[in-house]
Order: C-alpha cells, then sequence, then structure tokens
C-alpha cells in the first residue's frame, strides 16, 4: 500500500514508467510537467514545450496513471491526425500490458479493444470508453469524457493557412461540449505559427505554461511574461545555456538552429511569443494586390487602385495565406477598362549556393510603373540539364525580354551552363549581378517601398503553385516573404525571395532613371519653351520691323 500511495504522485509514476522503458530518468523539465499536468484545480490548461520535450511520451503515462487512480473515468485524446491517434493508443496498451502495476487494467473479454477505443478491466459498463484517441478531423461530436487531452494538434498541414487555422479554432471550441461537468481539458503541443491556436487559448480562460529550449534574456522574460515556467524563469541559468541539458545540450541545439533557421528555431525550441509582433517583419501581403490570369496576359490595365476593405479582403480568403495574424490577401479595388502591352519582362535566377538550397526564380513585368509577379518557383538540383531546360521554359512561356543572374557563387559558371540550353529553347540576354551587401537588409530595402506602394501584382497562379509546391514552409515564397527581418541569417532558406529581388530591383533601377531622365526632359522642354518665348518677343519682332522698312 506504501508502494500505491507513492504512486498516486504522478511524478513517482512517471520514473517508473520510463525505468521500464529502459530511458534515463526523467529530466527536471519533464518532472516539472508532471507535476504541472497533475494538478486538477487547473480544469483549463495549455502546456507549450520545446519540440523533442518528450510531450507525448509523457501524456500517454498521465492517461495510464489517470486509469491507476480511477478506471471508472473517461479519457479522449485527440491528436493531429488519425495516424498519430493510432500511434498513442498503441503505446499506451503498451504500457498497460508490460508495466507490472497495471496488469489490472488490461482489457478483459466483451470490453472494447481497438487501436481507436479500449476499456481498462476493472470499469464498469459505458457508452464511452475508458481511452478513446482520433484524429482533430475525425468526428467529435457525440463523445463525453471527464479529460480530454488535446496531444499536438497543430500541425504544420492543418495551421498554414488563415481559413485551416480558423477551422481548427472553431474546432477546438467543440471540447467544451464534450467534457463533462468538472472535467478538464488540457493542451500539450508545440506551435507550428505566430498565429498558432495555443496562443488564443488565453482568451477563453486557460492558462498556459511555456518550457523553452534555452535559458531567456531578461528581454525574452518580458514577452514570455506570467507564462514561463518558474523552473526556468527563476533560475539563475545562465542566458542562452539549455534548460535540459540531458535532452539537447549546447551544441545540439546549436546545429537545430541552423537548421531550422533563427525564426524557426525561435518558435520551435523557444516558444517566442513576441513573434507575434508583426512590426519585426516588413514585408505583409496585404500590401499586394492579387489578380487572376496574368501569367497568361499579353496586356494588363494602364492603371489598378489599392485598398483593403471588405470586398477586397472576401474575393481572396479562399487562397492559401502564409502571412502573420492579420494580414490577408486582397484584391485591387478598382482595375482600368484599358489594356496595353507590357513594357517589358525579366526573369532573375538566384542558383543554389550550399546544402539544400533551392534555386530560386521570378518572373516580373512591368507596366506604367506597376509590376507583375508572373511566376515564381525553385529547382532543387539548379545545375542539373533538367533544371536548366525548365528554367529556359519558363523564359519562353513568359516570353522574357532579359535574364539577370546572380554570380556569387560559382563565378559565372551557372551562366556558362545555361547559355547554350537556353540558346536551344529560347535565345534571350543573360546579364550577372553581383551582391556585396547584406542579404536581408539589401532584400527590404529593395522590396519594402514597392510593396509600401501597393505597386506589385501577383497572379492568384502562384499563391496556389507555392503553396502546394512544398510540404516545408521554409521554402515557400510568401513564408519567406512574411518572415523576412533585417537580422542577419533571418531565414535558413530564401532563394525564391532573393529572385523576386532581384527582377523587382531591375524595374526599379529603370524606373528611377527613367524618372530622371523625365525630370530632365522636362527641365529641357522648359528650357526650350522659355527660348522660343523670348525668340518669339525679340527675334520676331525684330524681323517684323524688317519688313514695315522694306515696304
Amino acid at each position: 500500500m506504501e508502494v500505491l500511495g507513492k504512486l498516486k504522485d504522478f511524478k513517482n509514476f512517471l520514473y517508473v514508467c520510463w525505468k521500464h522503458l529502459n530511458l534515463p530518468h526523467p529530466t527536471p523539465v519533464q518532472y516539472d510537467m508532471a507535476n504541472y499536468i497533475q494538478d486538477a484545480t487547473l480544469r483549463r490548461l495549455v502546456v507549450q514545450a520545446f519540440r523533442g520535450a518528450g510531450k507525448s511520451w509523457i501524456t500517454s503515462a498521465f492517461v495510464c496513471h489517470q486509469l491507476l487512480l480511477d478506471p471508472q473515468k473517461n479519457i479522449l485524446v485527440v491528436s493531429a491526425s488519425k495516424t498519430r491517434a493510432d500511434d498513442f493508443s498503441t503505446f499506451t496498451l503498451r504500457l498497460i500490458h508490460e508495466i507490472p502495476i497495471l496488469a489490472h487494467l488490461k482489457p478483459r473479454d466483451g470490453q472494447r479493444m481497438s487501436k481507436i477505443s479500449f476499456d481498462v478491466g476493472t470499469a464498469q459498463a459505458s457508452h464511452a470508453p475508458s481511452v478513446k484517441s482520433m484524429g482533430i478531423t475525425g468526428q467529435l461530436t457525440g463523445s463525453r469524457a471527464d479529460i480530454i487531452i488535446a496531444d499536438d494538434i497543430e500541425s504544420a498541414n492543418n495551421s498554414q493557412t488563415q481559413l485551416m487555422r480558423d477551422k481548427l479554432s472553431e474546432t477546438v471550441k467543440e471540447f467544451e461540449s464534450i467534457v463533462k461537468p468538472g472535467g478538464r481539458i488540457l493542451f500539450l503541443g508545440t506551435p507550428q505559427t505566430e498565429m498558432s491556436v495555443y496562443n488564443q487559448l488565453d482568451e477563453r480562460g486557460y492558462k498556459t505554461r511555456i518550457w523553452c529550449a534555452r535559458y531567456p534574456d531578461d528581454k525574452q522574460k518580458v514577452a514570455y511574461s506570467h507564462k514561463l515556467a518558474p523552473i526556468i524563469g527563476e533560475s539563475d541559468g545562465e542566458a542562452g545555456s539549455p534548460t535540459d541539458p540531458k535532452r539537447f545540450d549546447k551544441d545540439d541545439l546549436l546545429e537545430r538552429e541552423l537548421s531550422y533557421g533563427k525564426s524557426g528555431f525561435a518558435l520551435q525550441f523557444m516558444l517566442d511569443v513576441s513573434l507575434s509582433d508583426a512590426n519585426k517583419y516588413p514585408l505583409k501581403i496585404n500590401d499586394l494586390m492579387v489578380l487572376s490570369g496574368v501569367h497568361t496576359w499579353e496586356e494588363a490595365p494602364v492603371s489598378l487602385k489599392w485598398a483593403s476593405g471588405v470586398d477586397q479582403l472576401d474575393a481572396c480568403k479562399m487562397l492559401p495565406n502564409l502571412g502573420l495574424k492579420g494580414d490577408y490577401w486582397v484584391a485591387p479595388m478598382h482595375i482600368a477598362d484599358d489594356y496595353a502591352e507590357w513594357e517589358g519582362s525579366v526573369m532573375a535566377i538566384d542558383p543554389a549556393g550550399r546544402g539544400k538550397d533551392e534555386t530560386g526564380y521570378a518572373v516580373v513585368k512591368m507596366l506604367h510603373g506597376n509590376l507583375y509577379l508572373t511566376a515564381s518557383g525553385g529547382l532543387l538540383n539548379g545545375y542539373s540539364t533538367e533544371s536548366l531546360r525548365k528554367l529556359s521554359e519558363v523564359a519562353r512561356e513568359q516570353n522574357v525580354n532579359q535574364i539577370i543572374v546572380e554570380s556569387n557563387f560559382g563565378d559565372g559558371m551557372f551562366s556558362q551552363l545555361l547559355k547554350p540550353v537556353l540558346a536551344s529553347i529560347y535565345p534571350c540576354t543573360i546579364d550577372e549581378v553581383r551582391h556585396s551587401t547584406q542579404k536581408e537588409k539589401r532584400i527590404i530595402d529593395t522590396l519594402e517601398p514597392v510593396f509600401n506602394s501597393h505597386k506589385l501584382i501577383v497572379d492568384e497562379k502562384i499563391i496556389k503553385d507555392d503553396f502546394e509546391s512544398t510540404q516545408d514552409l521554409k521554402y515557400k515564397l510568401f513564408y519567406q516573404i512574411t518572415r523576412l527581418t533585417r537580422d542577419r541569417g533571418a531565414l535558413i532558406h530564401d532563394d525564391r525571395l532573393e529572385a523576386l529581388s532581384m527582377a523587382v530591383n531591375y524595374w526599379t533601377e529603370i524606373m528611377d532613371r527613367d524618372a530622371e531622365d523625365a525630370v530632365s526632359e522636362h527641365k529641357e522642354n522648359l528650357l526650350r519653351e522659355e527660348l522660343d518665348r523670348f525668340m518669339e518677343h525679340n527675334i520676331g519682332a525684330q524681323k517684323q520691323n524688317h519688313n514695315w522698312i522694306n515696304r
């Protein structure tokens, strides 16, 4: 009985589970999470912990512990997908079957026992199973539970667009109609986006606690506010050092930061709620205009007018949205009836650099100072014949007048490889550009004025194709646009964004030259008019007098 008494404390039960699984002893951070989860006074709580903290295994152990204390409880576990839910059930049943202290909980003949739901041996007959696990997209209606555990319900696949996030947010509201009176709802997870559903739950009365992978500095502590776990916030640990070195040491975290990029690491491992401050990200999709079919146009409207009213937002609400919270696609408020031929079409290529970089490309056309993004993408193995042919075909399809290539990598080798392939498909002039300034600042300095003046128009097809081109957020153009800061290394991948910046810069330089030429021409016209007036007043008058004398 003494042993059972000690096991009432979930921390002790967690130790038993870890020992059975031949795992190292639970870390102080894992013990702290366990202690927080078992606090029955907290009816609505959120556990945000860094990727790899062991949240899901702790969740399985917690379910077993709750059934050990009260076999009559009904527990609903909701995961991001059915596969993940099945994995949870399989692991939980394994613990029940293998740990001696849980042997009496093994399902008996006549009781439910499947991957999606099962009863424990001592449970009385009930419409609801002892444990039911399902994906967040499953049929929640009709379920009943004393405890609802939302285990990593947010994934990259269900949170990438505003529509997805809104749907997920509405789905989790249904938990309140499922949980029994006096029951508990527990969220465990790592935010996938800055607009994570987890960051909205405070408004619904949930208490959030955050365990980050590194000790924060004083500025970061202010951003975390009261949410930061006291074991971290009240510790004298050195800022930047690991909070759970048994899980991830300093070198491991550094490698992951290099892999994820600063913004990705801040989100996945630091759970940095300050990322919701959109002011850090100067490029917003709300400043763009969206039109359909532009990539096929031979002419474009002579003028467009931007606005972000309800009608403009509604016209684009079904498009994938990777922007930050409050950032939405908009359609033009007014499109001129008159059309004119393009003034030119340029294709920019950013060849693959190191590692898993893409060869990014973008085609931007211009008419009357407005820039139209008509093609964009990224290619792996950018030096291959297949990739070179693809780029050449895009140039042909878009009828480009000029191709510009970033030459920093390979000292112009990419251009030399592209030229013969291009010559056989679509002969076109190739120029090289070389950059020496910090990339992030250069891109922002190029694009921000164009964005702010609403001069960049995006083809709807590009938005859809970019979203579907890869599952990895870091490679998507509009993720790169909206997550760029002036910090060096802000993005781990920026190839598509770099190509867009190069194409836009080509036209802005031309527009600057045109503007200078226009000023010069205007001054010349004024001077010519003044000279004509002078000649008319003076020479013309003399000629008239001369004629009068002759008469």
